[in-house]
């Protein structure tokens, strides 16, 4: 359920359970940490995150959320190591986007989407904290006061506000996404590892 492409300069994850809106079991979670970590070890110069279908992800499975997913250290994992991604991370939200899922898009280095996808997090909602680094990433891109919009007054966000907010830097037709993830990642996928590893670092990480 999670597709692994690997080019010699770009990885490409895709959550493949359009059946369940590509909602995240403990395998499929533990599936893309492998590989983020793999890619990182490879020194792949660009990681792309993406979904099948017309939802990107709507996070947890609520079945295994309830038996305990929702407290799991393998989220924390997941984030952890795309955070830690050496090269450019990209999250195309091919569409909505919710609850656990944000955390590996909140980790990416960029985040681009589509017009009529949602964004919403509502862990309050279902009586679940965030994944602890959730709230600090989305303090960073929003502002506190928005990151409460979103996890304690629960709100959904259009693709518009995501994108007034900082939460996506573009929106781009479903049909274009692939293209515009190539224009993202022409520049990481030629420059010298040192060079693109250096310039990450002046960025903040």
């Amino acid at each position: 359920m999670i597709g692994v492409e690997k080019g010699a300069a770009r990885w490409t994850l895709t959550i493949d359970r359009p059946g369940k809106a590509n909602s995240l079991t403990s395998a499929m979670l533990a599936e893309l940490a492998d590989a983020a970590e793999a890619a990182a070890a490879a020194q792949v110069p660009v990681l792309v995150l993406t979904g099948a279908g017309t939802v990107f992800s709507a996070g947890a499975d609520l079945d295994e959320a309830r038996a305990g997913l929702a407290r799991d250290g393998v989220w924390e994992r997941l984030s952890g190591a795309i955070a830690a991604f050496p090269g450019l991370s990209i999250a195309a939200l091919n569409g909505t986007l919710a609850g656990g899922a944000f955390g590996m898009a909140l980790a990416c280095d960029l985040r681009i989407g589509v017009p009529g996808a949602k964004f919403f997090y509502p862990a309050i909602r279902l009586g679940f904290l965030p994944q602890p680094s959730d709230a600090g990433r989305l303090i960073a891109l929003v502002g506190p006061a928005r990151a409460k919009l979103i996890l304690m007054a629960g709100q959904k966000l259009s693709a518009e506000e995501a994108l007034s907010f900082g939460l996506v830097d573009r929106i781009v037709a479903p049909e274009d996404l692939a293209e515009a993830v190539d224009a993202l990642a022409e520049a990481a996928e030629a420059a010298k590892p040192e060079v693109r590893a250096a310039i990450k670092a002046m960025c903040g990480g």
